[in-house]
C-alpha cells in the first residue's frame, strides 16, 4: 500500500532534515577546527539535530584529552556569533539556525560500561 500525499510529504520533509543535519554538520566541523583552538583536546561534533523551521540546531559535542567538556562548550557559546556568520556563508538555507551546543559524554559512558565488563570478566577468568 503506498503512502497517500500527506505521508509522501512527511517523508520528504523527513529526508530533507536528515540531509540539512549532515550538512550542518560536515560545515560546522570544517568551520571549527579551522576558527577555534582547544589547546591538546579534540573535539568533535557527533550530532546535529535542525529544527524542522531551521531556526534552531542542537549540536552535541564530545571532548577527548585533556579539555574539560565545559570550557568547551563556553568556549563555543562565547563563538557563537562567529561559527553562525561563517556558517551561514558556507550554506544556503532560508535561515542559519541558531546555534545551541551540548555536551555529549555517550563516548565516555560506552567506555565506562566496557570497563565494567571487563572488571566482571576478569574474576571468572581468574576462577579457572
Amino acid at each position: 500500500m503506498r503512502p497517500g500525499r500527506a505521508g509522501r510529504l512527511h517523508l520528504k520533509m523527513k529526508h530533507r532534515l536528515l540531509r540539512v543535519n549532515k550538512l550542518v554538520k560536515r560545515e560546522l566541523s570544517g568551520i571549527i577546527a579551522r576558527e577555534i583552538n582547544f589547546e591538546g583536546a579534540l573535539v568533535s561534533i557527533n550530532h546535529v539535530d535542525v529544527a524542522a523551521d531551521l531556526k534552531n540546531a542542537h549540536v552535541f559535542v564530545s571532548v577527548l584529552g585533556p579539555g574539560n567538556g565545559a570550557e568547551v562548550i563556553s568556549k563555543l557559546e562565547s563563538n557563537r556569533p562567529l561559527l553562525q556568520m561563517e556558517l551561514g556563508r558556507h550554506l544556503t538555507l532560508k535561515y542559519t539556525p541558531h546555534l545551541l551546543f551540548r555536551l555529549d559524554d555517550s563516548i565516555a559512558r560506552g567506555s565506562r560500561i566496557i570497563e565494567i565488563l571487563r572488571e566482571i570478566e576478569t574474576p571468572s577468568s581468574e576462577a579457572q
